[in-house]
């Protein structure tokens, strides 16, 4: 591959160089901010050797090219441009000036959560695998000592990452919005100070303590926020405005011991009495809605979401997901979202094999073949944006068969023990399952694959 040409290639379908604002990179793609999208030759694009795919998302256009090739062609592309290489965060900044409220929102979400997604990941795994051991040991399969240290400890930081997740939240929701960290970290510790009364008891006991607030006009219970993820995002939000607030009018030599201080009391006040409260209840009811729906007779709810969830990959919603997982995960032991997602992850690989199975075009072939393994490893922008939705059918055939396997999944109410991991290595989150997970598997493949080779589709129409 001609690295410096793959690069001039690009810059010409961009546009010319006139019409780059800004540059940068990540493992597997260009990340760029454009002057112009009208003047961006798409297709063309696409059809650049060593371009894997190409879409536009959160204010960048975005071009699939792969590990270990991307910066190769970035550097050319600077060479070319005269530019200087700037930080993903750098060119958010500038990109997020082009994206309206909503998908800011939903990037600010997926920018809070993405980072702390091996921890839940690796606590996920832990406790399906835990889970697996005890069936096996209560239904006589396996001899194993579940008093030894091992498995005891394995049981012991299997949920460590969902005891205290709130600190997770609230260091990496600080980050985003510009605050302390580690004064969100304290916020989250207040949420689940150890003189509150546990939030997962208060259904079986009831609350224990009730406490006059605000000069006795209400009364709230002294409750924690355990398992709850929405009122410490706000909290640390209205944090990092007051934090910010502060900075500005503290004199300088009194800002390292008035800021802090003041910060956290009146974040903390109103985070008990006022914020806490509201936001749980919206969060629960928002959590009762999804469930409703999933639960849906005949398994139609899981049959409607799974048929969109590919389409709200496309525009970013996805990132919000992180909210149902964790909160399912909470009140309810399983996240009965994670299987749905991981049906429709499949099915856009069952779509891009029956491509790369059916296809002629030596290019699309070569493309399509990894992007189906990649898909099905749960890694889904290869196949969706460089072959499925680039010519539309075989991705309306992956939403028919994500619907296909979702819809089995809330049959037979599959729930994951963790999020984060999809594709045939989310079988480790559901180890007590592994039958109803391999179903729903063979179901999406298989629906998608067949669908992709009825419906067709023309290369020639490649959008």
């Amino acid at each position: 591959m001609d690295y410096k040409k793959t690069a001039e290639l690009i810059l010409k379908e961009l546009g010319g160089k006139e019409n780059l604002v800004s540059s940068a990179h990540c493992a597997t793609r260009l990340r760029l901010v454009i002057a112009s999208n009208d003047k961006v030759n798409k297709v063309a694009l696409e059809n650049i050797e060593g371009v894997k795919g190409v879409f536009f998302a959160s204010g960048q256009l975005q071009i699939i090219i792969g590990t270990g090739t991307v910066n190769k062609v970035y550097d050319e592309l600077l060479a070319l441009t005269g530019g200087k290489e700037v930080s993903k965060e750098e060119l958010k900044k500038v990109a997020n000036a082009n994206t309206n409220k909503f998908k800011q929102f939903i990037k600010v979400l997926g920018d809070i959560f993405v980072p702390i997604i091996p921890a839940i990941v690796s606590g996920g795994l832990m406790m399906g695998l835990t889970e697996a051991i005890m069936f096996c040991v209560n239904n006589g399969f396996m001899d194993i000592n579940t008093q030894g240290s091992v498995f005891v400890f394995l049981k012991l930081f299997s949920n460590a990452a969902y005891v205290f997740l709130p600190i997770l939240i609230g260091f990496s929701a600080a980050k985003v919005f510009g605050g302390n960290r580690y004064l969100g970290a304290v916020m989250a510790m207040i949420m689940i100070h150890p003189e509150l009364q546990n939030a997962w008891t208060v259904s079986s006991e009831g609350y224990h303590v009730m406490q006059s607030v605000w000069g006795g006009l209400y009364e709230i219970p002294l409750v924690g926020y355990q398992g709850h993820v929405i009122p410490i995002i706000i909290s640390v939000w209205i944090m990092s405005k007051i934090e910010a607030k502060l900075h500005k009018i503290v004199p300088e030599m009194f800002d390292l011991f008035i800021t802090p201080f003041i910060t956290i009391f009146v974040t903390g006040y109103l985070t008990l009495t006022m914020v806490g409260p509201v936001f749980v209840f919206v969060e629960n009811a928002v959590l009762t809605g999804v469930q409703q729906l999933i639960t849906l007779p005949f398994g139609i709810g899981g049959f409607l979401m799974g048929g969109i969830y590919a389409s709200t990959v496309v525009t970013g919603v996805h990132h919000m997901y992180s909210i149902i997982d964790l909160g399912q995960i909470s009140q309810y032991g399983y996240t009965y979202w994670l299987p749905i997602a991981s049906a429709a992850n499949v099915a856009q690989g069952g779509a891009a094999l029956a491509v790369a199975i059916k296809t002629k075009n030596a290019k699309l072939k070569s493309l399509a073949f990894p992007a189906a393994v990649s898909a099905m490893l749960g890694i889904t922008e290869p196949a969706i944006f460089g072959v499925n939705l680039r010519y539309f059918k075989p991705f309306i055939a992956a939403s028919i068969g994500a619907g296909a396997g979702a819809l089995y999944a809330s049959i037979v109410e599959l729930g994951a023990t963790g999020t984060g991991v999809t594709g045939v290595f989310g079988i480790l989150l559901h180890l007590h399952a592994p039958i109803q997970y391999i179903m729903l598997f063979a179901i999406s493949l298989g629906v998608a694959f067949i669908m992709t080779l009825v419906l067709g589709w023309k290369e020639d129409d490649a959008k």
